[in-house]
């Protein structure tokens, strides 16, 4: 299963949700695959805790890959690279975690050539046949790298494959990500151009909402009763709202809390963290477990 993350807007924790949902398909004896397409910015390795490709790798990226000069991009095995003490040995019944990183200053795509399509396309087939899930970290908002996407993915019928949107619980998010989808030269239109019908490419599109605030939520303790009066109208608002632009419930595959941890260093987060050290919510680790889970579950989407 290939699966294509996304947002319209910076800042919506689309790197750190994925890379969390990756880990955490690994974790349950699935081999995951991650591929940093955040071009502009790909710094998965840092959240991987791989200083090595912290900002992206300075030979034998996706960059160096998709313009030819390389057969095979690098792949960085998180389980024997990572920094990170709980993260270097792979943990019993896991399945393997692979990271294939950006170029190190190598930038968005300016353009896209049916070549660098094509080459899409194989590097997309190879992976899909050796892991069960590869998660692509697409960098936020209409871009080059998405229509190349769009162009590899309908030269690839047989192969499954999907589209998270991550959006923040805000009214700007929820516009901005209705229109990355319906908008003009939204997902929809410019698949379209390219040959996807239009409707069935609409079914293999969910949201995720990110950063939710719950109104019992430990961050709201202290909040005066009329702060919390209004964030319980405001949310209906929000609801409302997001119903109208499509992005309401029966679109969303679902949620991740607000964790003061992921505030401050966005990082995996394991289970250590939450029952050892306890510096993450249970709340949060759920959210990323039912995702890896719903993620391939066809019957989670077609209930929705």
């Amino acid at each position: 299963m290939l699966v294509f993350a996304i947002s319209d807007k910076g800042g919506t924790g689309r790197s750190v949700t994925s890379t969390n949902i990756a880990y955490r398909h690994a974790l349950q004896g699935n081999d995951a695959c991650y591929l940093d397409f955040d071009f502009g910015s790909p710094t998965a390795g840092a959240i991987f805790s791989v200083s090595s490709v912290a900002r992206g790798t300075r030979a034998g990226g996706l960059h160096e890959y998709l313009r030819g000069e390389l057969t095979e991009p690098q792949r960085i095995d998180v389980w024997a690279e990572s920094d990170r003490e709980g993260l270097r040995v792979k943990p019993p019944g896991a399945g393997r975690l692979v990271l294939l990183p950006g170029s190190e200053g190598g930038g968005e795509l300016s353009t896209v050539d049916d070549e660098m399509a094509n080459r899409c396309v194989q590097l997309f087939s190879r992976l899909e046949e050796e892991f069960d899930l590869c998660v692509v970290d697409v960098s936020a908002g209409r871009s080059f790298t998405a229509e190349m996407i769009l162009q590899a993915t309908v030269r690839l019928p047989a192969v499954p494959f999907r589209w998270l949107v991550y959006h923040r619980w805000t009214r700007q998010h929820i516009i901005a990500a209705d229109g990355l989808v319906n908008g003009a030269d939204g997902l929809l239109d410019v698949g379209a151009r390219f040959g996807h019908d239009p409707e069935v490419l609409r079914e293999r599109i969910r949201f995720v909402r990110t950063a939710v605030l719950e109104s019992e939520a430990a961050e709201l303790v202290g909040l005066r009763d009329e702060q919390r009066a209004w964030l319980s109208a405001y949310d209906g608002e929000l609801r409302e709202l997001a119903g109208r632009h499509g992005v309401g419930r029966t679109a969303m595959l679902g949620k991740v809390p607000l964790d003061p941890i992921l505030q401050w260093r966005e990082q995996l987060i394991s289970d250590e963290d939450v029952l050892a050290t306890k510096i993450a919510n249970a709340e949060t680790a759920a959210a990323f477990e039912d995702l890896a889970k719903k993620i391939m579950d066809d019957s989670a989407w077609e209930g929705l």
